[in-house]
């Protein structure tokens, strides 16, 4: 990402710019990077919403599906008219001005933060699953369990961190993208050959489940944070729209297709994250397990990218790899800390993505591309579309906000 100073946009209907033919990421990376920043931890715990909202609320799966592909459509649209336009918050400052740029970033980064957090946990918990008695000492205090895991995660992690180029990142996220495919594969493996079995699942709506459902299904398609630079990133911008079909589609199928493995083989008894249902001694129980805490591995540098960019393109640190590398290091530190003290999870998940995710991904863009295109603002078709997903998107949030808190406090 390169600087976040944007300019103003002088006219309201400028064309749409010619392709960039100069460098870039080629758009088959950036389907990568944009896989891989889709199809995150969202996929271990799409059974346990499905098993909190019943069979029924699937349809609200492609449902949010459809609405956060066209909301990412929005955010291109926005960038289109602007050739200086090149991440989220240059976006909400051609909206509202510097308010624009504040909101967005405050609500972007915090969201793209606590994902990033979720990883260190996922890692905790599927560590600690596998090997439940490993632990150190350290300074004289015993360091053992869950905790363990997260500060050796935040350790190998570290250096992935430390990548600048989105093209780089590809390479990393190819591996990840690829992992979520296997893993898919690996619980059907256990499903069907190592004797769990597909019984379970009889639950046809669960009207008290369905909040967290929808928030943990929402919080599944939170990349938009990362797209406008993913978009940005790209040797021809205009082939975005092509990039974010693809990702939409795929991520569906995966995230559809373990969402009823997962399911029918524990029906009510799953647990936060499908891996920790898996029977351990078997073999490709392990394997899952072990791509799982692969899996963020691949993923934490792209999320925290635009955080670290924000905090590195400021005008004393421009340009200074020193500061780059001290500034990812110390987020990573910060997350780990976050990580240790916030242990829970599918709730912390839901939360994020029933207040951040509906915020950055479903509302914002609707009003930013309200405000910077005048004639969105005229009555017809797309209007009514746009105020029907923010209104559909308000109550999601406030809904699944509130079941959120109050799951979190019951934990404490």
């Amino acid at each position: 990402m390169d600087s976040l100073k944007a300019e103003k946009i002088e006219s309201q209907n400028l064309p749409s710019q010619e392709p960039t033919k100069g460098g870039g990421t080629t758009f088959f990376r950036t389907c990568f990077n944009g896989l891989n920043t889709l199809s995150g931890v969202g996929i271990l715990s799409i059974p346990f919403a499905l098993s909190e909202g019943g069979w029924l609320s699937l349809i609200l799966l492609f449902q949010l599906a459809l609405l956060c592909w066209y909301t990412g459509l929005l955010l291109q649209r926005c960038m289109d008219g602007n050739p200086g336009i090149k991440s989220y918050p240059d976006i909400g400052e051609a909206a509202y001005g510097q308010k624009g740029r504040l909101a967005i970033s405050i609500f972007m980064y915090l969201e793209l933060y606590l994902v990033a957090v979720e990883f260190l946990i996922l890692e905790g918990d599927n560590l600690n699953q596998l090997f439940p008695s490993m632990g150190f000492n350290m300074a004289g205090l015993k360091v053992g369990g869950k905790q363990c895991f997260v500060l050796l995660t935040a350790l190998v992690i570290l250096p992935t961190t430390w990548l600048k180029s989105l093209g780089l990142l590809a390479y990393v996220s190819a591996g990840g993208v690829f992992a979520s495919l296997f893993l898919v594969a690996c619980v059907f493996w256990v499903g069907a050959v190592d004797g769990v079995g597909f019984h379970e699942g009889d639950v046809l709506l669960n009207f008290r489940g369905l909040p967290t459902a929808v928030s943990l299904y929402l919080f599944c398609y939170c990349g938009h944070a990362v797209f406008p630079t993913l978009c940005n990133s790209m040797k021809d911008r205009s082939k975005f729209s092509k990039v974010l079909l693809i990702c939409f589609v795929t991520s569906t199928i995966t995230y559809g297709s373990m969402a009823v493995l997962g399911y029918l083989m524990f029906g009510q008894n799953l647990k936060s994250q499908v891996t920790l249902n898996l029977p351990v001694r078997k073999i490709c129980s392990r394997i899952a397990i072990y791509i799982t805490i692969i899996n963020p591995l691949t993923k934490y540098a792209i999320i925290i990218t635009p955080i670290a960019a924000a905090i590195e393109d400021t005008r004393p640190f421009r340009n200074s790899r020193t500061i780059s590398i001290f500034v990812r290091t110390l987020i990573v530190i910060s997350t780990v800390i976050v990580a240790l003290a916030i242990p829970f999870f599918s709730y912390l998940m839901a939360l994020v993505g029933a207040s951040l995710s509906v915020t950055v991904s479903v509302l914002l863009p609707c009003l930013f591309y309200l405000k910077i295109n005048v004639a969105a603002r005229r009555f017809g078709f797309e209007l009514v579309v746009i105020v029907a997903i923010m209104v559909i998107g308000s109550f999601v949030g406030i809904v699944g906000t509130y079941t959120s808190v109050k799951q979190i406090v019951r934990q404490f």
